[in-house]
Order: structure tokens, then sequence, then C-alpha cells
């Protein structure tokens, strides 16, 4: 049995099978297990609360993110992703988990942290030094690896400041949640539901958070949390080609958007008291369709275009503008937020599956940017303040992966 409430021993390698020489051949640029425990203290220190707040020893979390880092290092296929790696870790050290059990942290909040302490090394070693490597890009974080399996892109939502709704259709077709609620990640939960297409999400106010999903019949399915339960799912009809896009301008108020026959835009509306009958927007989308809603008065819509260009249209508050192509080369459904008034951030799929991104900054619309990452879905993304901007998508394992920009 390992006490590690009475000791914790000095640092030691694990005792893994060896597979040769080590992938990575460039000594002189290979950061040492030491400077990779550097990085994560000054730059990753939440890591360590994750473990600490759940009750463990900061010694334990400090010995046990050095074994990590060094078989990382040493034994590791750096080609292979970070939950990969972590599975092989595990079945070569079985001993291992018994120490979170020992220090009562759930083996969700373990797995999700140490796939998180794989990742910066692997972007250590992608940046060549023991500075992280600019993934995606200059002020944003680097990728997590949040775990879960899911199937096709997520969804999230913001209810107040530093709270994230992440939502994401299983591998049994439900619907699953996953939430920071200020200081940490919590588990996945299963929503149930059988959805046929990503769902979607907004918040309208405090403890309010509205999904919407399509059903196996192509009808628009919603369902949502008042606060203290989650309702049950409420069928609003409609025959949708594509997953919905969901949108608040004002309490109790909700938009929904899809791409139904003809590849055409239709809109379906909450007025607070009733549900409208749905609108025919035109179009020729080639995706299903994202929204956002930035005052009472306006409301935001983008798509790819049959060009796999991003198209976007507006409501001002009295009619609808024409559709514009804001080009790009999109291989997935774009996505969007806005960190304030008359602010947007555009975010879709490109070449590589990177992540690009495109702003209006109030008056014009800012060249593309490339933010990197490897994504296997749409993204997601959602703003909480006029400083922070959330990312998320499904990664190359099928995971939920994140990146932030701001504080």
């Amino acid at each position: 049995m390992f006490y590690y409430q009475y000791y914790v021993p000095q640092f030691v390698p694990v005792p893994v099978p060896y597979y040769g020489e080590p992938l990575y051949t460039d000594m002189r640029q290979r950061p040492t297990t030491q400077q990779v425990l550097q990085t994560i203290n000054s730059q990753h220190s939440n890591l360590y609360t994750q473990l600490t707040n759940a009750g463990m020893n900061r010694q334990v979390a400090q010995y046990i993110f050095s074994l990590m880092v060094n078989y990382t290092l040493t034994q590791a296929n750096t080609n292979q992703s970070a939950a990969q790696i972590y599975s092989q870790f595990q079945r070569q050290v079985p001993w291992f988990n018994a120490i979170f059990g020992q220090a009562n942290v759930s083996q969700s909040v373990a797995d999700q942290v140490m796939r998180r302490v794989i990742q910066v090394v692997l972007d250590l070693l992608a940046g060549g030094g023991t500075t992280p490597a600019p993934s995606p890009s200059q002020g944003w974080s680097s990728w997590e690896d949040l775990g879960g399996t899911i199937t096709g892109a997520p969804a999230v939502s913001s209810w107040s400041a530093n709270r994230l709704d992440v939502f994401a259709r299983g591998t049994d077709n439900a619907l699953y949640h996953k939430w920071w609620d200020g200081s940490r990640w919590n588990d996945w939960e299963n929503l149930g539901g059988t959805l046929t297409s990503a769902p979607a999400a907004v918040s309208w106010g405090p403890n309010r958070i509205d999904v919407v999903g399509r059903g196996t019949d192509n009808a628009l399915y919603h369902k949502w949390w008042d606060g203290s339960r989650w309702s049950d799912w409420e069928n609003l009809g409609g025959t949708l080609t594509s997953g919905p896009a969901v949108s608040s301008r004002r309490g109790n108020q909700l938009d929904v958007f899809v791409r139904g026959t003809g590849n055409r835009l239709y809109k379906r509306t909450w007025n607070g008291t009733r549900w409208e009958d749905w609108e025919d927007l035109g179009g020729n989308l080639n995706s299903e369709p994202a929204v956002v809603s930035w005052g009472p008065n306006r409301i935001d819509v983008f798509a790819r275009g049959q060009s796999n260009d991003l198209i976007h249209r507006w409501w001002d508050g009295s009619r609808w503008s024409n559709w514009e192509s804001l080009g790009g080369t999109l291989t997935s459904a774009p996505t969007v937020s806005s960190r304030r008034a008359n602010q947007l951030d555009v975010f879709a799929r490109g070449s590589g599956n990177r992540l690009y991104k495109r702003t209006w900054n109030g008056s014009r619309w800012e060249d593309w940017q490339n933010l990197g990452g490897n994504l296997n879905s749409a993204p997601a993304a959602v703003s909480w303040g006029p400083n922070r901007i959330d990312v998320f998508a499904s990664g190359q394992n099928r995971s939920l992966i994140h990146s932030y920009w701001g504080r």
C-alpha cells in the first residue's frame, strides 16, 4: 500500500518498459522534468488547486505531476494525444489511481488534471523549449482536454461571470452537461433525450439555461434549467436539416434558428408568452447556423455558404439585412460570441483542422486570424465579460477540448 500521508518519496523514475530510443532526439532543446514543473507552477497553478481543493496534499500533487511529466518526456509516444498517453500510463502503472482514491479525489477530476499535465508537456515539446508553444495563438491559452467522448460539436452558455455550461451529444445520442462553477470543472451529467444533431444553448439570466437540439423525427426539441431542476423535453416541431442555434435579446426571449428544407434559414421565437410560428428567412446554407445577440434589437446570424465561405445577415430592430459573404474557407459550421455591444468574434474550423477567428471591432471586419489547434468538430464559443472568450470543440480523440482568451 502507498501511504503517502506519512511519507512523500523523492522523485524516482516510474518502472515502465522501455521501447527504444526516445522519439525526441534533440536533447539540447528538450525541457527537463524540473523545467516543466516550473512551467506548471508558474502558468498552470490551477492544476494544483483542483487537486488540493479536492483534499490532496500539495507535496503529493507535486510528486504525481513529476511521475507523469517524466513518463511523458522519456517513455511516451509524443505523436499520440494526451488521452492516449495517459491511458497507456495507467495500464503500465496500475497502482497510480489508488493515490487519488486515498485522497478522496474523484477519478474524473484526477483524469482531467493528469491529461492536462501531459498536454502541457506536449505543448512544450512542440514549442522546442521551456516556454509554452503559442497554441492556439498569442494571448490564448493552450488547449486543455476536459475528457468525455462526444459526438459532434459541443455547445456552451454562461449565465454569470466565470460560469460556463457545456453541452454535447454523447455516444448514446443523449445530451450531456459539464460545467465550470468558478473554481473547478464538475463531472459530466446525462440529461437524456435522443439527439440527431449537435445541441445549442443560451442563457438569458442567472440560473437560466435553454438547450435545443434536433430529435429523431427531425423536429426541434427544447429543454431548460430554471435554477432548481431540468424540464422535460418539449417538441417544437419543424423539419430541421441541421442542428439549431439559439440566442436571446432580453429576459424570457428566445430566437431559435435552423436550416430547413431547401437549405433555407428558418426562425422560431419565444416572445415571453408563447412560441410564434416559424418564419422563412431564405438563404442557401451549407451548415447549421450560428447566432448571437448583443442588444435588445440586434441579432447576428452566420453560416457556411455554398462556396464554403462565411455568410452573415443581421436584424437591426426593424428589418433583416441581405446576406453578405465574409470570405474564408470553412470546413465546419461557424460559431459566434460577443464581448460587448457592436463587437463580434466569429470562429470556424479551417484548413488543417485549425481554429480561425474573424472579428467585427465596431467599425470593420478584421482579417482572419489562425489560432491553431487540431479540431475534430465545429467550435463553440461564449463570452462572459469584455475581456474573456472561451472556445470549445471536439478534439482528435473525440474528447472535449477548451481554450480561452483574456482573464
